[in-house]
């Protein structure tokens, strides 16, 4: 009964929205205490289902899990969850959707594809540490690339652990927040976007340096 409650709560047709999880944080809460590995799988599951099929509101999820885990167990949560479900979406646009995703989005594509192209893994890590990228699009352009499945997974999953442990932070204040805003301010969005750009800036000056050196 405990795991269906639990289910129940978080599927509801607005269950990812900010006033829902506040609603229903005590409740969840006392299940957590109640059956902490049943909740912990349960919840691992939901959020790879939440990637995996490109569901907004992850964040929300994430935030969930920093009101209901111990930090550190969140992180493992959230990291791997976040990067299977990731990867699972990958998947599925090479091998399943393909054909749609290049018409809907041919210039984005063109544009990592490019970036990856000359940039490689520092491309994709760069565009997984700037919040302003949606995640679920770069998890629908990337399964158009050539990049291989297990480079995929490791830099998404390093790359997405600064905002991953940023978000269940805050979701130890659940109750305190009004919106998103509130964790993602203006100076935050600035750092996450320099820190994403410090890898190919990085490569350009090195770059730059062998070239005229040689």
């Amino acid at each position: 009964m405990g795991a269906f409650f639990m289910i129940r709560t978080l599927l509801p047709p607005d269950f990812l929205s900010l006033e829902s999880l506040k609603t229903h944080q005590r409740a969840l809460q006392e299940y957590v205490q109640q059956a902490p590995a049943g909740s912990a799988a349960l919840y691992f599951a939901v959020y790879v289902v939440i990637s995996a099929l490109s569901i907004p509101g992850a964040a929300l999820f994430t935030l969930l899990g920093g009101t209901l885990f111990p930090l550190w167990q969140g992180v493992l949560l959230v990291s791997f969850a976040s990067t299977l479900g990731a990867t699972l979406a990958m998947l599925t646009s090479r091998y399943i959707l393909r054909d749609g995703i290049q018409r809907r989005f041919s210039r984005q594509l063109k544009t990592v594809n490019e970036g990856i192209d000359s940039n490689g893994a520092f491309y994709l890590f760069a565009l997984r540490l700037m919040p302003l990228f949606p995640f679920f699009l770069i998890n629908l352009l990337a399964g158009l690339t050539a990049l291989g499945v297990r480079r995929y997974w490791w830099i998404s999953q390093l790359a997405m652990l600064p905002a991953t442990v940023i978000f269940l932070n805050a979701g130890r204040e659940l109750g305190k927040l009004t919106s998103l805003r509130d964790i993602l301010s203006p100076g935050m969005l600035f750092a996450l976007t320099l820190l994403g750009l410090l890898p190919l800036v990085t490569r350009w000056l090195f770059s730059r340096y062998f070239h005229s050196s040689h």
